[in-house]
């Protein structure tokens, strides 16, 4: 059998304040392309289909879009399961009439569980969709009072799939969790807050495929069947060096599983850069990737007026500017000191110097003064 595994699109993405669904548009095309070419026997969507609970209409849009594209011109079955960013129950919605032109959603867990039976050559292959649930949803769902976080909860809902198939055919897990020793990034959203949100890989054993989804960065053993596909792009600075792809799995008749990652190429790359800037100015115009997302680390020590204005000339898609060694010329308050202890005028020559990178003179200041002692003088008449 020969599937594509994908995950984490989150549809809908602002990343630093930028709408990323045109970007996500790109990727797509490329991912419904690769289908298209690889004669697949399924397509599985492991999780965060959207990136919120009530997603924006072009993000809606285009999963319609790509869906469609799917199911009707390409004709490969698609499973598809919610994550922890999706809304189960909207993402559920009409699953019983799609699940009758090949698309196969699981949005909830409910106490009937699902196995979706597919066939190749050499068989029948059992998936097991296991949407993101939390600990006490699965509880109350499944009616066992004996779960209490996220590895009991997935425990009990691979049991309860194993007990509806035969265990001797072969079987695919596509899941949404975070399995114990695995590399995350920034931008995933913690599946608890203060409890434990690991799983541990045991709970999978038995299983030819595991097609995860959570962690954004790929990533599983050659010889492990937990596999990660990652995202669809980068989420986060902190995912600068991670190359994004799709999974394409070939089982054979005794389930072995080759897994070759094909790499997914964005229209706009995320990017980390550090220098002066000077050196951004004078190198910027001729850089291949300077309309690329990017993150600048600026070197320089003193205050420059409108650096991010003045970089997005050069860089378009600047998104974010560190600072790391920043120091203020003429601050009255030196280092590590309280600025709420200052007077008016000695925040203002702070403020004026982080501003223009020049210290306050002595006239600046007389005016700034005269200005506030006018100030002061209008508030006490109007009283």
């Amino acid at each position: 059998m020969r599937f594509l595994h994908t995950a984490d699109w989150h549809l809908g993405r602002i990343f630093h304040g930028t709408h990323l669904t045109e970007d996500q548009a790109v990727v797509l095309d490329q991912l419904v392309q690769l289908a298209k070419e690889s004669r697949l026997d399924a397509l599985l969507v492991s999780g965060d289909i959207f990136d919120r609970a009530v997603p924006p209409p072009d993000a809606v849009s285009l999963l319609d879009d790509v869906l469609s594209r799917l199911v009707l011109d390409v004709r490969v079955p698609v499973i598809l399961i919610a994550g922890n960013h999706d809304s189960p129950d909207r993402l559920h919605f009409g699953s019983r009439l799609l699940a009758g032109q090949g698309l196969h959603v699981t949005g909830r867990v409910d106490a009937t569980v699902p196995v979706l039976t597919l066939g190749d050559s050499e068989g029948p292959v059992d998936f097991f969709p296991i949407p993101f649930a939390e600990p006490g949803v699965v509880r109350d769902r499944i009616g066992e009072p004996g779960i209490q976080d996220h590895g009991s909860a997935m425990q009990c809902l691979v049991e309860r799939f194993r007990s509806k198939a035969p265990t001797h055919r072969r079987s695919v897990a596509v899941a949404h969790t975070f399995i114990a020793g695995s590399e995350s990034s920034e931008s995933e959203r913690p599946l608890s807050v203060g409890g434990i949100d690991t799983v541990d890989a045991s709970v999978f054993a038995g299983f030819h495929y595991v097609a995860l989804g959570h962690l954004h960065r790929p990533q599983g053993r050659p010889e492990s069947p937990l596999q990660y596909a990652g995202s669809l792009l980068k989420y986060s600075f902190s995912e600068a060096d991670q190359p994004k792809s799709v999974n394409i799995v070939e089982m054979d008749a005794r389930g072995t599983c080759r897994v070759e990652r094909i790499p997914l190429i964005p229209a706009r790359d995320v990017r980390r850069l550090e220098g002066t800037f000077d050196e951004f100015l004078r190198t910027g115009p001729n850089l291949s990737f300077r309309k690329d997302y990017l993150q600048v680390t600026l070197l320089d020590r003193e205050p420059i007026l409108d650096a991010m204005g003045r970089l997005r000339n050069v860089f378009p898609n600047l998104l974010h500017i560190e600072r790391p060694h920043l120091n203020p010329q003429g601050d009255p308050a030196g280092p590590g000191k309280d600025h709420r202890t200052l007077n008016d005028s000695d925040l203002f020559a702070t403020f004026f110097s982080q501003v223009t990178g020049e210290p306050l003179s002595e006239a600046e200041a007389v005016a700034f003064q005269e200005v506030v002692e006018q100030i002061e003088m209008e508030e006490r008449e109007a009283h």
